[in-house]
């Protein structure tokens, strides 16, 4: 396999023995996974995309963070809001009204 150019990583607030209790999977981070791996794919971008444990920012989910840029977005709730958050990958910017900091 080679190396991604990017990987998102998305809190589905998975706990240690496995129960998603945290609020990025209450507000529905899970489900924003098949649609962000589509986008992936339909913009022909190098990323992989991992759903993860509970990233304890749980004021700001649910939470994406994009590496190696080291950005953390937070309440990304929407399609239209990981639309915007691709856009700014693909363009090499950022959406500084999401930015946790």
């Amino acid at each position: 396999m080679e190396k991604p150019e990017h990987h998102i990583f998305v809190c589905a607030s998975f706990r240690a023995d496995g129960d998603p209790k945290g609020v990025c999977h209450k507000k529905g981070s899970v489900a924003l996974l098949p649609y962000i791996e589509n986008e992936i794919l339909d913009r022909g971008l190098n990323a992989q995309i991992t759903s993860t444990g509970c990233m304890k920012a749980c004021d700001y989910g649910p939470v994406m963070v994009i590496q190696p840029q080291g950005l953390w977005y937070g309440n990304v709730a929407s399609e239209d809001i990981v639309d915007d958050i691709l856009d700014a990958l693909e363009d090499g910017a950022v959406v500084e009204d999401r930015l946790i900091k």
